[in-house]
């Protein structure tokens, strides 16, 4: 496989990551921006700042299973990888425009899969591979969603006699920190998929003789998913920060709180988690505390099926697009 076809695939990815950190951008300043702690402009500096320096808190752990642990490599060509790319990058788009908050993660995980069954039968699916991701597509914002509802609890405890005025300064000050804490955790578990994708394509391409992840490689996924949360979201901000249920800047500051530790978990254990679910599930909890009612489900609803659509549609158009490309090789 020529070069330059491996430089521009490494160009797609990177885009990709760029549109992942555009649609996930308001996973990760929703809260801040909806609670007025921080105007947008200052909200993705501020998020793009902690997506860039993830790396230099958390490893490769979710690297290494995207790009080795869900699709056997040795069937992988850097065909199969555009095509993956191109259908993910579409189905991002797609959401985007209807600003739907669905997940950049699993759109991958799709794409990906979707263009290798294409090319090799399920024969290419390495099954053990994805059973903790798929447990976690449930577990992620179920341990967001309950975290988050025992925060409320635990700080309507503390805050119990405080004024009111007393109780929005400190929670202001928090939500700084929890909104740091969740978009270090985005920009760790997130970046690092587009991480794995390159580093299959190098093995693949012959560049890299192991898979290990170049330090370059690192830098560059880093960038460009910090550049795309500060191109906004803005579509989706209004939908997560607002239109699930009302939120209050010690909401805000639980919801975040509750999702960071949902997230630093999952990218702990290697898992490449949805950060768009997690926060969803994160914010729904901090609304139900006050009562059930306070979430508007009907719009929870709606996310959740653009969640469960959200991998066997990537893979459809991911498939679709090898199939096309391979008329053309």
């Amino acid at each position: 496989m020529e070069l330059s076809f491996i430089i521009v695939i490494v160009a797609i990815a990177l885009v990709f990551d760029f549109t992942n950190g555009m649609h996930d951008s308001a996973n990760s300043i929703a809260t801040i921006v909806s609670t007025r702690v921080l105007s947008p402009r200052q909200a993705v500096i501020w998020a793009a700042f902690f997506n860039f320096i993830a790396f230099l808190v958390f490893g490769t752990a979710v690297a290494k299973t995207i790009g080795q642990g869900m699709v056997d490599i040795s069937i992988v060509t850097p065909a199969v990888i555009f095509a993956g790319l191109l259908g993910t990058i579409a189905w991002n788009l797609a959401t985007w425009y209807w600003g739907l908050p669905t997940s950049s993660s699993h759109a991958l995980m799709g794409g990906y899969a979707g263009a290798a069954i294409v090319k090799a039968g399920f024969g290419a699916i390495i099954f053990s591979g994805w059973y903790k991701t798929l447990l976690f597509i449930f577990l992620a914002p179920a341990i967001g969603m309950f975290l988050s509802f025992f925060l409320e609890i635990v700080v309507a405890w503390f805050v119990f006699k405080k004024s009111p005025q007393v109780v929005d300064k400190w929670a202001r000050v928090l939500q700084f920190v929890s909104s740091a804490l969740y978009s270090l955790g985005h920009g760790g578990n997130d970046a690092q998929k587009t991480m794995g994708i390159i580093t299959s394509l190098l093995v693949t391409g012959g560049l890299l003789q192991t898979f290990h992840v170049p330090l370059w490689v690192v830098l560059s996924a880093q960038a460009a998913i910090a550049l795309g949360t500060l191109s906004g979201g803005w579509r989706i901000v209004k939908t997560m920060g607002q239109g699930i249920t009302k939120l209050k800047p010690i909401d805000g500051f639980c919801a975040n709180t509750a999702g960071a530790t949902s997230i630093f978990l999952a990218t702990h254990l290697g898992v490449p988690v949805s950060t768009t679910h997690v926060i969803t599930g994160a914010i729904s909890g901090a609304g139900s505390v006050r009562r059930l009612s306070a979430v508007r489900w009907g719009i929870t609803l709606k996310i959740v099926w653009a969640w469960i659509f959200t991998i066997p549609a990537a893979a459809l158009l991911a498939g679709g697009v090898y199939y096309v490309v391979e008329l053309f090789i």
